[in-house]
């Protein structure tokens, strides 16, 4: 049986703990502070009552999946209402200053905007253009890979809509005969009109499409597979790769959807980090950074290893929304033990719902995903791993500047 003394001792431990905030309150007061850089997310534009609402958030919108079952943070009534007094008075008034206010409430300095375009509103120098390169890794009839579920056919439908929009903006009404044409008519003009119209990154929701084994291809088997007498497959990986070093050379990071995504069809395995590891060590894309969207999950420790390649990166977007902060700030807390300089704030605010609009997501988001970061950086403090001015330094370094440095802005 324990003493008095050790019973009395271990009650005074419990009820430290239970006294003892998630997050210094110093801590939380300085991350609260720190105008962030959202390096994932879809703002939609303001559309006056009468016109026809803003679609172009996304390549491939994942509102018209099949029903899947819906992780709890994504359930109606998951979250206390963020605008109790409504927002569409606010809409009414502030019009094309909507989304900046939206980025006010949100404490975001700069939002990377994954859009298929941008417009009023949504413009430089608070959002950031990321458009979608996926659709020029599809070039040949794609009926059989639609057909491999209803979620796919969907996704396949959407981005012929976006490959045709690009063929026209490159003055074509059908694809080159020849591969080398496809690439210097096509491929290569798309990418350097997307960076004249201020674009720092490319997006690519592949996963939705197929999985990450980008394998390395010879020219010559790219070619057989453009003319049909080869694999399609190898066709795709050969874009792939000549994508990300065109990307590098213009200056801009790929991005990839690297999470667990919607719909009850995802191919998860698919989606594991790991399969883009011969992408990250081929010496020819060295110089294209890739950051990997959502942070992996569930491969959130796999995508830890990958963070010591010096092209690769990552964010905690959507993950600050569906897990729990105290969870989350698990893996946050790996990822700052190890790389520091490869995380990226972001939330991935998107129009999900009525109810949970971008400006609901992003905000819930960004709150969450401060105060995982407060909790990860809290729990360093006390265990001594970091000082105080250094865990300020690590939440500045992830808000804030890792995604300066990595974007130049």
């Amino acid at each position: 049986m324990r003493s008095a003394p050790t019973l009395l001792a271990f009650a005074l431990l419990l009820a430290g703990c239970k006294s003892a905030p998630l997050v210094d309150p110093g801590l939380a007061s300085e991350i609260a502070s720190i105008k962030a850089i959202d390096n994932h997310a879809h703002p939609v534009r303001f559309t006056p009552k009468g016109q026809p609402p803003d679609r172009l958030f996304d390549a491939l919108p994942v509102d018209n999946m099949e029903p899947e079952s819906n992780p709890l943070a994504m359930r109606p009534g998951a979250f206390p209402k963020v605008f109790p007094q409504g927002k569409q008075s606010v809409m009414d008034s502030k019009r094309d200053l909507y989304p900046a206010w939206v980025l006010d409430q949100m404490g975001v300095d700069i939002m990377l905007a994954n859009r298929v375009e941008m417009g009023p509103g949504i413009e430089p120098p608070r959002f950031r253009w990321v458009p979608y390169a996926d659709a020029l890794l599809f070039p040949l009839d794609n009926s059989v890979l639609a057909a491999a579920n209803k979620d796919r056919k969907t996704f396949f439908d959407l981005e012929a809509v976006l490959f045709r929009r690009y063929l026209a903006e490159s003055g074509l009404q059908s694809v080159p005969p020849t591969l080398d044409e496809y690439l210097t008519r096509v491929v290569t003009p798309v990418l350097e009109r997307h960076k004249q119209g201020g674009a720092v990154a490319e997006k690519f929701e592949v996963a939705y499409l197929r999985s990450f084994a980008f394998d390395k291809v010879d020219r010559a088997d790219a070619e057989r597979a453009y003319i049909h007498q080869g694999s399609y497959k190898q066709l795709q990986d050969y874009l792939f790769r000549y994508i990300a070093a065109e990307c590098g050379r213009l200056g801009m990071a790929v991005h990839l959807h690297a999470m667990a995504g919607a719909g009850g069809y995802f191919d998860v395995a698919g989606v594991n980090p790991l399969l883009l590891e011969p992408v990250l060590n081929d010496p020819a894309l060295r110089k294209t950074s890739f950051v990997m969207v959502h942070g992996g999950w569930p491969y959130t420790r796999e995508i830890t290893a990958l963070l010591e390649k010096p092209n690769a990166y990552l964010d905690f977007s959507q993950q600050s929304l569906v897990i729990d902060p105290p969870l989350l700030a698990q893996t946050i807390r790996e990822w700052l033990s190890f790389v520091p300089e490869k995380v990226l704030f972001a939330t991935d605010a998107y129009p999900s719902s009525g109810e949970m609009g971008w400006e609901e997501t992003g905000v819930i988001a960004a709150r969450r995903g401060r105060e995982a970061l407060g909790i990860a950086l809290t729990q360093m403090m006390r265990e001594g791993s970091v000082s105080r001015a250094r865990a300020v330094e690590l939440a500045r370094m992830v808000l804030r500047e890792n995604a300066r440095n990595l974007y130049r802005l």
